[in-house]
């Protein structure tokens, strides 16, 4: 199947995003070890010196043009193209941390990147065709056919039994409670992302969307969801070890949006069998070189202190940072007589 200007135009836009977020990764944490030394005291403990460090801001724009660049690429190509790309910017991240932090990047560390870069081009490859929409009405008929509502149903159902039964007496000790809500909501917010994407594409395109209120709607859901997702992200962040969490969310919410894309936008009709495979093999490759990655650096933090994790969203990025910089630095305290000289990585946003 040929690749058009439009999932051609996504995956620019997403490549680009990976790039960015990744490069963020690193221009944060230089930020945040240089305002430590400047003030004596990290932010983990209470101190809010990076908030003056224009290092610190430089990676923080740096990620935000990376999340808007990947806020439009879901305009232009499909979910099942566009998510799993996500793991890029951790190869990123990676590659520049062994050359500019000097973090050792392990053999297998080596292999996760190739992985995820031979999953990502299968993907991309046998990606299916973005099909053209003309206005946010036609979005709102896909959210409302039966199949997609009975998704949104379960999305719910699930997400109420995890809040108020697992949760309360399972969050805490069970990852996979927490990340399991983030995930859930996070495919539901990535499929509002899209159609609120698209309203505004076709609105810049001079079709006015704006006048609807399903766009509206849209961007309501996508703001409770986020919001959702920062929460629990948070909890989860502040009850595990972030080596823990960013693979399994990374995981569970890929899955679950490519899921909620092919209910939705029916990706897969008209594909060949084969296509279909060939793309959940990718998909597969994806995530176990996104494991790995994450397991050799899991390693490399038990060794030297450094961990640079992945998240797929600007809230989960943000809230991933303080969460590990919070957990780490109460690690290395007790052990440290020299705050300013101690190595300290706080990523992640997320």
């Amino acid at each position: 199947m040929g690749f058009s200007k439009d999932n051609l135009t996504g995956f620019v836009l997403a490549l680009l995003s990976s790039g960015f977020i990744g490069a963020s990764f690193i221009i944060k944490k230089k930020g945040l070890k240089r305002a430590a030394a400047a003030s004596g005291v990290r932010a983990g403990v209470g101190g809010y010196a990076y908030l003056l460090e224009p290092l610190w801001w430089t990676g923080m724009i740096t990620m935000i043009v990376g999340e808007i660049s990947n806020f439009v690429a879901y305009a232009f190509a499909p979910a099942v193209l566009v998510t799993p790309l996500g793991a890029l910017s951790i190869i990123v991240s990676a590659v520049l941390a062994h050359f500019i932090l000097k973090e050792r990047l392990h053999s297998l560390g080596i292999l996760g990147c190739v992985m995820c870069i031979a999953g990502s081009m299968v993907i991309v490859i046998h990606a299916p065709q973005e099909r053209p929409i003309t206005s946010v009405q036609e979005i709102w008929q896909k959210a409302t056919q039966t199949s997609f509502l009975l998704y949104v149903a379960l999305v719910i159902v699930l997400v109420s039994v995890l809040v108020f039964h697992f949760s309360p007496r399972y969050g805490h000790s069970n990852v996979l409670i927490f990340t399991g809500i983030c995930s859930l909501m996070g495919s539901l917010s990535v499929m509002s992302v899209k159609a609120l994407g698209t309203s505004l594409k076709l609105t810049f395109e001079g079709n006015n969307q704006l006048v609807y209120p399903e766009t509206w709607f849209f961007m309501l859901v996508v703001l409770t969801c986020v919001i959702t997702q920062m929460n629990y992200l948070n909890k989860a962040l502040d009850t595990f070890n972030t080596a823990v969490v960013s693979p399994i969310y990374y995981v569970m919410f890929t899955t679950l949006t490519i899921l909620a894309s092919v209910i939705m936008f029916k990706d897969w009709e008209g594909q060949s069998g084969g296509s279909i495979i060939s793309e959940i093999c990718g998909l597969i490759v994806v995530l176990s070189g996104t494991i790995l990655l994450h397991a050799t650096k899991d390693y490399d933090k038990t060794t030297r202190g450094t961990y640079a994790p992945l998240s797929p969203t600007l809230s989960t990025r943000l809230n991933n940072e303080n969460g590990e910089m919070s957990k780490q630095d109460e690690e290395d305290m007790a052990s440290s007589d020299d705050i300013c000289l101690r190595r300290h990585e706080v990523f992640e946003q997320v």
